[in-house]
Parts: structure tokens; C-alpha cells; sequence
């Protein structure tokens, strides 16, 4: 007769033994594998955290036209962040909406060159408005801001 020890030495083997494959691990003693399954999961945590950045940087395609949406690159720096965007064509009215939404987030603008003609680029050196010191910002929330602008503006001028 099998003692309940017994059958439970059995069970967590097979749980680690199990555990041990999913992770590809090649180690042999419990405690290498839950190491390795430690590390496996912080892989995990990683790989999701560079998905959802590229989900917060890359806009739906859209199949109603074929234009293209301006590309977003945010930089956090040492006092702020730093904005650039740019699109092949003219955006009336983007910049305003781009500013609106960095407003939002409780920062301001410091310097900006932004030009409007046949192309759109925007440039923008931001900081963290004093009144509001108790948020971070990083450069994620602001992408995540200057995608959700050009979005909202983009759905204001395309319906129809």
C-alpha cells in the first residue's frame, strides 16, 4: 500500500517534471527547475511588455483608404521626453489635437519646430508640469497619448 507521502512526492514530481518540460529545462534538481521556470516567466513578462509597446505604436490598418498614419518615436530623457512625429502628407488640425491630448497628461511643451506644409513633422521637447509631480511619465504613456491624438483625429476628420 502506497503511503499518502508517498502519492504526493509522486504528484509534485510529476508537476515539475511537467513543469520542467514546458520551460525547456535541462536541469535535474527541483530547485534548478523552478529557477528556471522563475526565469522562463520574467521571458514571458518581457516578450509581453514588447508586444503591447508595438500594439501602442502601430496603428489598425484601415480599409476604408490607404493613406498612411504619421509614425510616432518618443524619447524619455533625463527632464522630459522628447516627441517626433511625421507624415508623408499635410494634417490639418493634428498638431492641435497632439497637444491637446500632452496637455492631458499634465505636461507641457517646452520647445517645438512642427511644419505643415506638404509634409507634417512635429518635434516636441516636453516636461512634466510642477503642479503635477506625483505622476511618471514615460516614453510608453506618451506614445499611448500621441496615438490615441492622431486616432481621435483622424476618426474627426474621416467619418463618412
Amino acid at each position: 500500500m502506497v503511503s499518502r507521502e508517498q502519492k504526493r512526492a509522486a504528484v509534485l514530481h510529476e508537476k515539475l517534471q511537467l513543469l520542467r518540460s514546458v520551460t525547456k529545462s535541462h536541469a535535474l534538481s527541483e530547485s534548478s527547475i523552478i529557477v528556471d521556470a522563475s526565469k522562463y516567466i520574467q521571458e514571458l513578462k518581457h516578450k509581453v511588455e514588447r508586444l503591447n509597446q508595438d500594439i501602442t505604436t502601430t496603428p489598425p490598418q484601415s480599409n476604408s483608404n490607404n493613406t498612411s498614419w504619421p509614425q510616432i518615436e518618443v524619447e524619455t530623457l533625463e527632464k522630459g521626453f522628447l516627441v517626433n512625429v511625421y507624415s508623408e502628407r499635410s494634417c490639418p488640425g493634428l498638431l492641435v489635437s497632439i497637444l491637446e491630448f500632452i496637455e492631458d497628461l499634465g505636461l507641457n511643451v517646452i520647445e517645438a519646430r512642427v511644419s505643415c506644409t506638404d509634409t507634417f513633422s512635429l518635434q516636441a521637447f516636453g516636461g512634466e508640469n510642477e503642479e503635477n509631480e506625483e505622476a511618471i511619465i514615460n516614453a510608453q504613456v506618451v506614445t499611448k497619448a500621441v496615438f490615441e491624438a492622431i486616432k481621435s483625429w483622424r476618426e474627426s476628420n474621416w467619418q463618412g
